[in-house]
């Protein structure tokens, strides 16, 4: 096939992947708000309920210090990518009209540009990590079921159908959501580590340098996680250690008060409004351009995106959170992940909402003229004394992000569907070495196809839907077992 047939295929592709993804964000886009509500409201009330006191296993005391435990639940996550979307997202919000409003001052914008980061990255998402979670490590240490999977999770629901037909379909969708959501995760964010070492090091910058740059993020990861759980302990470490210097380096060296005041003045505005940007629908689509209001956007969206990644993660939650109680899970969790999240969105993104407000840069006029987002972002980092040694130690921190979080959630489904799951450093060496290289090639084929931000953000929609219908299946049935076998 010729490049003008490949260009028409790919264009074909991206329309109907968009057209469906606008059907459902249309459709359907009210149950992922209310998914929203529901799993974080039922993850706070089992916490602070009389089910928070139950211990999670027979060992006297946890397995990994609060530290470790904590570093490798915010590192397994989307850390990578939290870097890249505090460097990028406020500019999409600055100017925007979530509300609807008919127009903003200059101290609304910059207020909403700074708060809706957080509320995106806050309390809501990240409790479609723990909460699910916290019933994978209530079925592991209390109920002694060992299977790691989406669908003998949905046992105390489902039943025996888990064992048939159904439980095959569930794992399926998980599998199936699981690659897509990583796929997105490794292809929005890469070309920001090309971006930055081809200005240090004066390499052409393209796709090329992004293969080579995520085959070698794909080595690290790999040689973490056939090392086992303590390189995966180590490498969070590591990550944690890069990001509190980046992050300490850019507060100290940029404008520390305007960050510090903007961070504390976006949290509370988030706060005093999480219940109306938790349930905005925007019915009559006065928010956003077109047939899309700023929530279908945005919010519907970032659901989705987390959505997709439960399917690991919280595993890899679960199983390194053995001997502490579901309160201490629950809270710790929300503390250790909602702090590290808040502090990169805080420094790196009031530093370059900083750039626009003060007219050093026109951020949002270099978007608006379709300057790529990892070039403003590298226009924004130069604005910082040492220049090319922050873009070194951004690349640097991305990457070892990338490979913490990869690794976290290979050694996860390798071993899925296996009769004990908690066995051992993960699945056989050769699984291992198989879903990495699965979580390295399909990110490569959507950069060389040059997927758009949309049609990403599309694959994600797609592949939550499901997935989200099978985490409240989840959370049901762990509430419920909950019921029945501790009556107090």
């Amino acid at each position: 096939m010729n490049s003008t047939g490949h260009t028409l295929v790919l264009a074909r592709i991206e329309s109907l992947v968009s057209t469906v993804n606008a059907l459902i964000t249309q459709k359907f886009g009210f149950f992922y708000i209310l998914t929203g509500i529901f799993v974080f409201a039922a993850a706070l009330v089992i916490a602070f309920s009389k089910y928070g006191a139950i211990r999670l296993g027979t060992a006297a005391k946890p397995k990994y210090s609060s530290l470790k435990w904590g570093a490798m639940i915010f590192t397994s996550t989307m850390a990578a990518d939290i870097l890249y979307w505090s460097l990028i997202e406020w500019i999409y919000y600055y100017g925007a009209n979530p509300f609807g409003a008919a127009a903003l001052s200059p101290s609304e914008k910059l207020r909403l540009a700074a708060a809706y980061p957080l509320f995106h990255w806050g309390p809501v998402p990240w409790s479609f990590y723990i909460l699910p979670a916290a019933a994978y490590a209530y079925m592991f240490f209390v109920k002694g079921r060992r299977r790691q999977s989406l669908s003998e999770a949905c046992r105390p629901v489902l039943g025996k159908a888990v064992d048939r037909f159904w439980g095959k379909l569930i794992d399926g969708f998980a599998i199936a959501g699981l690659i897509g959501g990583t796929a997105t995760t490794f292809t929005l964010a890469t070309p920001l580590i090309s971006a930055a070492l081809s200005k240090i090091t004066g390499a052409v910058p393209g796709k090329e340098l992004t293969v080579i740059i995520l085959l070698c993020t794909g080595a690290v990861f790999t040689g973490a996680v056939l090392a086992g759980m303590r390189a995966i302990a180590k490498l969070a470490l590591v990550c944690i250690t890069l990001f509190s210097l980046l992050a300490v380096y850019v507060l100290a060296a940029g404008p520390t008060v305007f960050i510090i005041e903007s961070g504390i003045s976006g949290i509370g505005y988030m706060l005093q409004n999480l219940i109306t940007m938790a349930s905005w629908t925007d019915p009559l689509r006065t928010s956003g351009d077109g047939a899309l209001g700023f929530p279908q956007s945005w919010t519907i969206f970032y659901w989705a995106y987390w959505i997709a990644w439960f399917v690991a993660t919280p595993f890899f939650i679960a199983k390194i959170s053995e001997g502490r109680t579901i309160r201490q899970m629950i809270l710790g969790a929300f503390a250790f992940g909602i702090t590290g999240t808040y502090c990169s969105f805080i420094i790196f993104g009031n530093f370059g909402l900083y750039q626009e407000v003060s007219g050093a840069i026109d951020v949002t006029g270099l978007m608006a003229a379709g300057v790529s987002a990892e070039e403003i972002i590298i226009t924004i980092l130069a604005r910082l004394p040492l220049g090319n040694a922050v873009l070194f130690l951004l690349a640097i921190t991305m990457i070892a992000f990338y490979a913490s979080t990869f690794d976290a959630i290979t050694l996860v489904v390798s071993q899925f569907r296996k009769p004990d799951g908690l066995s051992g450093d993960g699945g056989s060496r050769r699984k291992r070495i198989f879903w990495a290289a699965i979580f390295i090639i399909l990110p490569i084929v959507l950069i060389w196809a040059e997927s758009t931000l949309a049609v990403l953000k599309a694959l994600s929609i797609l592949a939550a839907l499901p997935l989200a219908v099978i985490m409240l299946i989840i959370i049901i049935g762990f509430i419920k077992e909950l019921r029945h076998q501790h009556k107090m």
